[in-house]
Order: structure tokens, then sequence, then C-alpha cells
């Protein structure tokens, strides 16, 4: 059984409402990056950091969700309910990868016609478990895990910490967490500071430096946001969607910082943004108590979000593929195509919420009592 009789705790609206704002802000990110020469002149410069958002957010929601609840929830209804959370989705992510796969076809990906349709479906049913595949069997050329999906190496992340969480470090006192943030986050301005490339992009590839990039990137967010439901108590504020809403926006979208001459300048923006700019974001949209349009919107935004955020990337590579065609081509002469692709994501996103991913979820929780 997997509730175990546990009682449905009231959401955060705001905080769903700032999940789906994330997500949309990705989804820009990555249509202007195909458009960006570098790091440097893209467009919501710092919206990869939405990412380390979701993970603080996923810890903080864990803690309050799951914390006060283990006296009467065992480790595998705990991982039942996480799998019904996450995995449809997964699957769904990959499903809409491998149609959109040959359309990809592009400049960007010029090899994509001579992947097999036998190595093409052995990809697909490898990433709907979520286990990442190695470079070896990369079927688009850019090392990805999740070659279908880019996004899924996130996801992969999330589970490794959902299971460490359950296994053990959900014992840890204030104390000792502390100490694993406080550890995980100079980890976390060391990689940044000292990164190549002055920022903290990656995690997405089976080999040593991406996985160590997304250890760093997952650890001190999740624990972060796990402790910050330990120790803090929200306070009720007015406009607390309005307000943390704006101060997410500044933050994923500041310009590069430092160019290519002091590449620890940007780096260290991104650290201090994970480390003391998202936990007050958290911190300032947990006191919202939303009621009427604006709630109606932030569920609507929460409820989007994750569909949104897995099932978006292949349009992405499709897009990519068609400006790589177009070389150098600007965002403006591009924008019809661009709003497409960003309706046709919201499109497709709210479509799989509502004929596939509630009513599976509903499904599977009946059918797991």
């Amino acid at each position: 059984m997997i509730t175990n009789g546990l009682a449905t705790k009231p959401h955060y609206p705001v905080l769903d409402g700032l999940r789906g704002v994330a997500a949309i802000l990705v989804v820009v990110f990555h249509i202007c990056e195909a458009h960006a020469t570098s790091h440097i002149d893209q467009v919501i410069n710092h919206g990869y950091l939405a990412v380390d958002f979701f993970f603080l957010l996923s810890g903080f929601v864990m803690g309050y969700a799951y914390d006060d609840r283990w006296h009467k929830l065992t480790i595998g209804s705990f991982f039942k309910r996480r799998l019904i959370r996450l995995q449809p989705m997964v699957v769904m992510g990959m499903l809409v990868g491998a149609v959109c796969f040959y359309f990809s076809g592009s400049a960007a990906f010029p090899l994509i016609h001579t992947v097999l349709v036998w190595k093409l479906l052995l990809v697909m049913l490898i990433g709907c478990t979520l286990i990442p595949i190695p470079i070896s069997m990369d079927i688009r050329g850019w090392q990805e895990m999740h070659p279908l999906d880019g996004p899924g190496w996130s996801l992969f992340f999330e589970y490794v910490v959902n299971i460490l969480y359950a296994l053990g470090l959900r014992k840890l006192s204030k104390t000792a967490l502390s100490i694993l943030v406080i550890i995980a986050g100079g980890v976390l301005i060391h990689y940044a500071v000292t990164s190549k490339t002055g920022d903290v992009i990656g995690g997405w590839s089976l080999n040593e430096e991406q996985l160590r990039i997304g250890c760093t990137r997952v650890l001190f967010p999740f624990f972060g946001g796990l402790l910050l439901s330990r120790i803090t108590r929200p306070v009720e504020r007015k406009h607390a969607f309005l307000i943390s809403s704006v101060l997410l926006i500044i933050v994923l979208a500041m310009p590069r910082i430092g160019g290519f001459e002091h590449l620890w300048m940007n780096g260290l923006y991104d650290s201090l943004s994970i480390i003391l700019l998202f936990p007050l974001i958290v911190y300032v949209g947990a006191g919202g108590r939303q009621s009427g349009q604006p709630s109606k919107l932030c569920k609507w935004l929460g409820d989007l979000s994750y569909p949104l955020y897995i099932t978006h990337y292949p349009f992405i590579y499709i897009y990519t593929g068609w400006v790589s065609n177009h070389k150098g081509i600007a965002v403006t002469e591009a924008l019809p195509n661009a709003l497409l692709t960003f309706a046709g994501t919201i499109l497709v996103g709210y479509a799989a919420l509502k004929w596939y991913d509630e009513p599976v979820r509903a499904w599977l929780t009946k059918k797991s009592k």
C-alpha cells in the first residue's frame, strides 16, 4: 500500500507557481541557446541555473512532505510514491524524443539518418528506465546519457538524491545535515570558480567529468533545500508570488559576468545564486498564501512545469537543427519559428499532463493501494 494512511499535506501554492516560471524560462533559454555563439552572448544567460533551482525546491518540498512521516512510511512505499510521481513522464519524454528524432536531422546532427531504427528503439527503452547509456551508444553526437531527451540527466540525479535521502540521510540531525550542506557548498564554489567554462553547466554525460559536475550540482541544492525546510518557518507575506517570481527571473536572466577574461566571476555568481539567492527565493515563496486568480495561476504553472520540462527538449533538437541549417540567422529573423516552437512545447506539455500524466498517476495510485 502506497499511502499507509498518510494524509495529503497542503501544497505551497507559490512554490508550485515558481516551478512553472522556471520551466518556462528553461524553454526560452533553450530556444535562444540555438542562436548563441558562446556562453557569453546567450539570452536568459543563466537559464541553466533553473535546474539547480529545481533541485533546491525538490529538497525543500521533500523535507516538508516526508520528514515527519517516516513513522508511518516505509522505504518501499516512499519509492512507489516517487516512481508514480516521476516515472510516467520520463517514459513520455522518451517516447516524444523517439518520435521527433529523425526530424532533427540537420547540419547540427548530420548522422541522425544513419541511426538504425532498432538502435533508436533500444535507446528509447533504456531511456524509459532512466538508466544512463554509455557514450559508445550515443545516437545524436552530443554524448548525452539520454540522447532522446536531454533533460533526463537531471531526473537521473533527482532519483540518486531521493535514494540517498530515503536510505539514510533523512536521519541526519540538523547539525550533521548542516555540515554536509556546508561541505557541498564549498565543493560547489570551488568547482564553479575554477571551471574551464566559468559556470556550472554540465552533468549530462556518463563520464567522470560530467558525473562530477552532476553530483556537484545536485548535492548542495537538494540537501540545502532539505535543511531550509527544517530550520525555517516561512513568514506569511503579501505578493509573495510576484516578489519571488521577479527575483527568480532576474537571477536567471542576468547577463554573463566577467567575460572570457574573468571566468571565475561568473562561476562565483552561479555558486552564490544557488547557495544564497535560491534559498531566499524559496523562503519568500513559501510564505505566500495565494487565493483566487493568483492561486489558479500558480496551480496551472505548477501542474504544467514537470510535463513541460521533460517533453520540451525533443522540439529544441528540431529547432536547433533548423537554426544550424540557416547559419547566422538571428533570433529576430527566426521569431515566427521560435514562437511556434515555444507554443508547441506548451501545448504538448499540457496535453501530456491532462491526457496522460494525471490519468496514469491516478490509475497507478489506485492500483498500489
